[in-house]
């Protein structure tokens, strides 16, 4: 009897024991303190990510970052190539350096800058800017950019701005059809922090042949006379092509009219070619098609 009551004791003890182990573990998993911490750890390395990528664009394409095509880029060309060259007569900056730049800068004018405030430059308030603005982040959270009633305003103050600062006196020494040595000297007088941003703009300008246009403000008539002698070239070569017979050797079937067709002609013109009194074939015959 001692033995079976020694045996319940001993049971109830174990028993016992179990199960407070058993609630402390639940205990812990639960604890709120412990679960917000761990979610606090988490957290900190995807704000510091979110923080970080900002900071790796560093030059004024930061302001545009999006995504172009050609056919856009193409658009943007042909709206404003008439405003960058007035603005190389009046100022004697390269059309094809400004229209780069615009690019480039406004994401072919689609970035938040020129679509909200017709900059198209990325060109800061600075101290004296007393005009219209706008914050946007770029090397810094909510950095104040100017603002412009209308795209020409910020072609004209962006023409000015190179023209007004003394960083950029070397860059009027250069030759006005040296769009290579406009592009690297606005990264050695500090325009952008970009290392790639000269390779950039040149890429731009020769991609889209947008160096045409410096030189039709140079001298106007030397243009159109090239263009006028590469078109009579083209006009000559198309007619010497199209004075070229082939000859074709009849296969069974075929007739003036089915030749015709294929070779996108007349049937009076291939009789006359020939010599055809009708319009009857022979099979083998050589026929020339012009």
């Amino acid at each position: 009897m001692k033995n079976k009551i020694l045996i319940g004791v001993l049971s109830i003890l174990i028993y016992s024991c179990g199960s407070t182990n058993k609630v402390r573990t639940t205990t812990q998993k639960k604890d709120p303190r412990k679960v917000n911490k761990t979610e606090t750890v988490v957290e900190k390395p995807q704000a510091q990510v979110k923080t970080e990528v900002p900071k790796k664009e560093e030059s004024l394409e930061a302001t545009s970052n999006v995504t172009t095509t050609a056919t856009t880029v193409y658009d943007y060309i042909n709206q404003f190539k008439e405003v960058a060259k007035g603005n190389m007569k009046d100022y004697k900056i390269p059309a094809s350096i400004t229209l780069a730049q615009g690019i480039l800068e406004s994401g072919a004018g689609k970035g938040r800058l020129c679509l909200e405030a017709n900059n198209h430059f990325g060109i800061k308030c600075h101290t004296g800017w007393t005009g219209p603005s706008i914050t946007h982040d770029d090397d810094a959270l909510q950095e104040c950019f100017r603002k412009y009633s209308d795209p020409a305003d910020s072609y004209r103050d962006h023409s000015k701005f190179l023209t007004s600062r003394s960083r950029y006196n070397d860059l009027f020494q250069l030759d006005i059809l040296d769009y290579k040595g406009w592009a690297n000297g606005l990264k050695k007088a500090g325009y952008a922090t970009d290392p790639k941003y000269p390779s950039k703009l040149i890429g731009i300008i020769e991609r889209y042949q947008l160096f045409i246009y410096d030189h039709e403000v140079v001298a106007p008539n030397q243009v159109k006379s090239k263009v006028e002698e590469t078109v009579a070239e083209i006009e000559l070569l198309e007619s010497k092509n199209s004075n070229k017979a082939e000859v074709y050797v009849v296969q069974k079937g075929d007739t003036l009219y089915s030749l015709s067709k294929r070779f996108n002609t007349t049937v009076e013109n291939i009789k006359e070619v020939n010599n055809l009194k009708d319009n009857s074939l022979s099979i083998g015959q050589e026929i020339k098609i012009k």
